[in-house]
């Protein structure tokens, strides 16, 4: 079970500000499963217009940020970011059930169903304060860089 801080999160992962949404992986088991957290900040731009006065993040990122820590465990089986990458390829029932604000800490687990070849299927769980927010299956390929 390793965990990854975000310098070692930004060199498997291509993503950078604003669209980097993982702040670090708590755990992960090769081949199965990976836990990590996203602090969720007002100085996040989206919050300027998604709402006023009532900032929410959006459930589309919220999915990002599950699918972003599925690419961290795929990568981590492929040799990392930096010979391969991942692109997300479809999403099903996706569920959101509580708000996520600003002050919040979102916890995502992540698991792999099925993996085929480089085709990988994840159940994605986020959540804050111990209650589930967000729910998905999410669906990914791996591509040497050189292939992409």
């Amino acid at each position: 079970m390793a965990a990854f801080n975000i310098d070692e999160i930004m060199d498997r992962l291509p993503h950078r500000y604003p669209f980097l949404l993982v702040d670090r992986v708590l755990e992960i088991v090769e081949g199965e499963s990976i836990k990590a957290l996203k602090n969720v900040t007002i100085n996040e731009p989206h919050f300027n217009g998604h709402f006023p006065g009532h900032p929410i993040m959006p459930g589309v990122l919220i999915v990002e940020a599950m699918a972003q820590v599925g690419g961290l465990l795929a990568l981590s089986e492929n040799g990392g970011e930096q010979e391969h990458l991942m692109y997300f390829t479809g999403i099903d029932g996706a569920k959101f059930r509580k708000p996520v604000r600003p002050g919040d800490q979102i916890i995502f687990d992540i698991t792999i169903l099925r993996k085929r070849g480089a085709m990988y299927k994840f159940k994605g769980e986020a959540f804050v304060d111990g209650k589930l927010v967000c729910s998905a299956t999410l669906m990914a390929s791996v591509f040497p860089k050189d292939e992409a």
